[in-house]
Formats: C-alpha cells, structure tokens, sequence
C-alpha cells in the first residue's frame, strides 16, 4: 500500500469541499454507496475502508501496541494529507463516527464540518466487546453474519441485494483486524472531551437501533456544544443504507454551507423530480421555475428556524386543507424523504381532519396510500 494509506477511493469535482466518508465496524466503503451520488455533487468525496475490511490490508494496525481509535484517526490525516487537504470535512458511521469525534476533539484545526451517525461516545461495555474479539479470533467474521439482521438492519433488508453486499463484506474482513477494531472500542470513551468539539456537529440516530439506540445520540447532542439531532424512523443500525433519503438529505443540508435553492429541492424532492421539471420548462414556464427555485425552496425551505421535518408537517396541511393532491402526493414523498414515517404522516392528516374538514382528510389519506403503495410496487385496485 503505497505511503501506507487505507484503500480509498476518491470522486467529486477537483474544485468540490473535501469530504472524508468513514466506515463502521464489519463493513467496507461500499456502506456509503447510497450518499455517493447526491454527496459527489458538490464535493471532493474519499471513502476509506478500515484496516483488514474491503481493500485495505490489516497491516496497517502497528501490533506493537493495543488498537486505538486515535490510530484510525491517524489514518486519515494520513489520506488528508495526501490530498495536500488542511481542512476538510467528515462523515463516519458507527465506528467510523467514533473515529470523527476522535478527530473533532484531537485535531480541531483540521475538521470543518462534522456528521456523527448511528454511533456513541462510549460503545457497550469493554468486557462485551473484548468477548466479541475473542470470539471472531477464533471462528471469523463468519459468526457475526446471522445477528446483523435486526441489529444492522431490519430482516426485510437483509435479504435485498444492498443488505446482502453488505452482509458478504463483513464475511470477508480479516478476523484480526476485526478483532483488533473490537479492542479498539472496548477501550474508547470520549465522554470528557465532548463539550470541546467545535466543529459544527450533525449527529443522526436510528430509532430502531439497538447497537448505538437513540439515547446514545442524545448524549452526543447534548453534549457537543450546538450539535443538532436527526433520528430516522424504521431504521436501525445502519441508517443510511436501510432509510437512504432522509440520511442523504439532512448531509446534505449539514455540509452545504450556504444551500440554493436548487440544493435543498433536489435534497427534498429527490433528484428524478427535478430533473424531469428542468426537461420539461419551456420558455413560458421558464420564469415560474426560476420562482419556486429561488423564492420557496431557496428562502423559505433554506431557512434554519425550522427544521426539513416540521416544515413537510405545514405543507402536508396546507396541501391537504386547499385540495391540491398533486401536489400533496409530491410532498408524501418528500415527507419521507426528510424524516418522517408513514405513521406520523398518518397523524399529520389525522390532526387535519379536526382542523381541515373531513372530506379534506378523506381525500388525503386516498392520495398518501397511492404514494405508499407506488412506493411498495403494489396495486390495492
């Protein structure tokens, strides 16, 4: 490996904001897949894998000393600076968060932003994972694979093909260096040193996630001075991959500094939507979409008072109460997209009833199960 870097891979435009993508224990850089593209948009993206995991060696480890988080830590500066990047920004799941907290709290000067998911200050007990390293020293990698569903993601997940890919890189990690990771974390407790971040800090928590559960991202919010707190719905462990589009969009709000309008109605809306409006306009509709671009989506959405998810809870009202259920479908969809589950949207257009009418109400729920049942590839006749 040359300069003794981790396997990484570099995308984005050359002039993009550099931003480093970490992995979490078991998997490689493939668990960033679904971010890839709206990410590479906007920034000079490297995704790395952990030593022993996808393609990098596990000889990168020293075994001249017990594993440390700090030594992942080093890694990276190691790839930042091979990049020629004084500043940049990061992203890291689980394990990979940990090692961000590491270089928040240790190299200030370096981190611009950062981005903490499904990840904790202190992980478990160091007896349970110091149990779980012996464990796969001695039968693999292998004898993780059948608890992942459920603890990574739903069983559901587990059988698509990205829950499998992801399934299949934890089988061929190196026992070692997953083992090694394991005493890393048993030994990892920055607790103390959270109030000292300053990096602007987005942390993002699976509610259903029982290996780093919400209250582990509560402490890092409350802690971490001004960090903000996203947790997704119907996702566990590995959020970003079973729950993509509300991941996508909130990292996107958080590593833009400055977000146009285009930026959050993309982020919002979804990429296919826009696209097919941008084909569409014509010079007599040309001026309208230049309206909603700048006006709604790049001063109303764009403003910080209140967040993606309460702002989707107005315009589902709104949309419900004045009968606009083209619109009201777009915006189920984007409901979803910035958090939401389908039951809170379902208590959404429930509270509208009392409010909007009934008739409203009906109409709504008729115009939200379409969405549902598009989105599930069914048909209820």
């Amino acid at each position: 490996m040359k300069n003794n870097l981790p396997h990484h891979t570099l995308q984005g435009p050359a002039s993009g904001t550099p931003l480093i993508l970490g992995p979490s224990l078991g998997t490689s850089l493939h668990v960033w897949d679904p971010q890839l593209p709206a990410l590479t948009r906007t920034h000079r993206t490297l995704r790395w894998d952990l030593p022993g995991h996808g393609g990098s060696p596990a000889s990168l480890l020293d075994p001249t000393h017990p594993p440390r988080v700090a030594d992942l830590a080093t890694l990276v500066l190691r790839l930042a600076d091979a990049q020629g990047w004084e500043r940049f920004s990061y992203a890291g799941i689980s394990l990979g968060g940990a090692v961000g907290l590491r270089l928040a709290a240790d190299h200030p000067d370096r981190i611009d932003r950062l981005a903490v998911v499904c990840s904790a200050a202190r992980f478990g007990t160091p007896e349970s994972w110091r149990e779980r390293a012996d464990l796969v020293r001695a039968k693999g990698t292998a004898t993780m694979a059948d608890s992942r569903p459920g603890t990574w993601f739903s069983p559901a997940f587990a059988k698509t093909q990205a829950g499998q890919r992801l399934i299949e890189d934890l089988i061929a990690t190196d026992r070692t260096a997953y083992a090694a990771a394991c005493e890393a974390l048993a030994a990892f407790d920055i607790r103390a040193e959270l109030p000292t971040i300053k990096a602007p800090t987005l942390v993002i928590a699976g509610r259903n996630d029982p290996a780093t559960p919400p209250a582990s991202a509560r402490e890092l919010a409350d802690s971490i001075p001004h960090a903000t707190l996203l947790e997704i719905p119907e996702a566990a462990h590995l959020a970003n991959a079973e729950r993509p589009e509300p991941v996508t969009a909130a990292l996107l709000q958080h590593f833009t500094r400055t977000p146009t309008g285009e930026t959050v109605r993309r982020a919002v809306l979804g990429d296919a939507h826009v696209d097919r409006a941008t084909t569409t306009t014509t010079p007599f509709t040309a001026p309208f979409q230049d309206f909603i671009t700048r006006y709604a989506w790049g001063e109303i959405w764009t403003d910080p008072t209140l967040d993606h998810r309460t702002r989707s809870c107005i315009t589902l009202t709104a949309l419900t109460a004045h009968g606009h259920h083209t619109e009201l479908a777009l915006h189920v969809r984007a409901a979803l997209t910035n958090g939401l589950s389908r039951t809170e949207i379902g208590a959404v257009l429930l509270q509208t009833a009392v409010y909007c009418g009934v008739p409203a109400a009906n109409s709504a729920f008729a115009v939200a199960q379409r969405v549902f049942d598009e989105l599930d590839g069914t048909n209820n006749g």
